[in-house]
């Protein structure tokens, strides 16, 4: 009988977190605080953690608009590009359903009589 070594796999901590960033790792829970049976705290905890380019794969991009992790310069010139952006928008929504000009009819030179 002759023993194989056995191969273990092992997976470091760079190797988890990579895997978490990659897929997404979501926790929730609610704790509420009772006495009495009277709610007195309720607080709700939702932690999502992975990598920003999986966070704006799936639409969560609010620290591109956070006032306090904007430089206000940049937010302040993309608010006015989407301003510029909306009326030229307007513009051809209204150019697009505009009724069709009329044709009129050339004035003749004589004078209308009274």
């Amino acid at each position: 009988m002759t023993l194989e070594p056995r191969r273990v796999q092992s997976t470091s901590l760079v190797d988890i977190l990579d895997r978490i960033l990659d897929k997404g790792l979501v926790v929730a829970g609610d704790v509420r605080v009772s006495l009495a049976n009277v709610e007195l705290l309720t607080i709700r905890i939702r932690l999502l953690v992975c990598s920003i380019d999986k966070a704006e794969q799936i639409g969560l991009n609010w620290w591109r608009y956070d006032q306090s992790l904007v430089a206000q310069e940049e937010t302040t010139t993309t608010i006015m590009r989407l301003e510029n952006r909306i009326a030229e928008l307007e513009r051809q929504l209204a150019a697009t359903f505009a009724p069709p000009a009329a044709t009129s009819r050339p004035r003749s030179s004589r004078p209308r009589k009274r």
